[in-house]
């Protein structure tokens, strides 16, 4: 008979979140510059361990992002991201890490807190190109935060909310550019709007453009879900054009 008793693994649970928004027409994710080792000085995502053993994650989502950024947003809705569990990803052993992410509108400034020795905005196209220096395996939960969101804005109508009570397609268009950090042809993307039922809705009024020329106004529409959805393809309308 064997005398080996199993002990199961040290394992640390933590929480990272991606929380982006949109300033000066150009998405932003928030990030905190570590305040102690290991990767002090480098960029992170607000997050960090469980408080105690029987915390919620979605509560200790809240609670870090409120101590190391000092936002409170009441209406801050977490959707999971994707568990990160690679075994070196972290020196300090094996954590396993649980992302969420929050896309909203307007968003104050954060103020760092906790372990963090600063906090900021920083446009998502320097980190998707590289050229901000992470903690940690951040850069690909970031990736996969801003392909989420992108995704989002393709099947549901996220994108009004970004825009004010009433707005302009040529507004909502803007949106669309941030996130998708494309250009877009503007008939074609007038008429995929139109064309998913329910997404705006017109109001009887208009707006004057630097042409001179009335803008119609719409406002958000009752549907949450894009049918059909406005696909990222719209795109290559850009160069090619679509049909009539």
């Amino acid at each position: 008979m064997s005398d080996y008793t199993w002990s199961p693994p040290e394992v640390m649970l933590a929480v990272d979140l991606v929380i982006l928004t949109l300033r000066d027409c150009e998405l932003h994710v928030l990030l905190v510059e570590r305040g102690i080792e290991p990767f002090r000085g480098h960029l992170a995502l607000p997050g960090g361990f469980l408080s105690h053993r029987d915390e919620p994650l979605h509560e200790a989502a809240r609670r870090e992002l409120s101590e190391e950024a000092g936002l409170l947003v009441d209406s801050l809705h977490l959707e999971e991201l994707g568990v990160y569990a690679e075994p070196a990803r972290d020196p300090r052993g094996r954590v396993i890490s649980v992302a969420y992410l929050a896309v909203l509108p307007r968003l104050p400034e954060p103020v760092a807190g906790t372990d963090a020795a600063h906090a900021r905005w920083e446009p998502a196209g320097r980190v998707l190109a590289g050229d901000v220096t992470f903690a940690f395996d951040h850069r690909l939960i970031i990736g996969d935060g801003i392909e989420r969101a992108r995704r989002k804005l393709e099947h549901s109508a996220l994108a009004t909310a970004f825009c004010g009570p009433v707005f302009t397609l040529s507004e909502l268009q803007r949106v669309y550019e941030a996130v998708w950090d494309i250009r877009l042809d503007p008939r074609n993307f007038y008429r995929k709007v139109r064309r998913a039922d329910g997404f705006v809705v017109p109001v009887e009024s208009a707006r004057a453009t630097d042409t001179g020329r009335p803008a119609q106004l719409f406002r958000a529409g009752p549907r949450q879900a894009l049918n059909p959805p406005m696909a990222r393809s719209v795109a290559a309308d850009a160069q090619e054009g679509d049909a009539p």
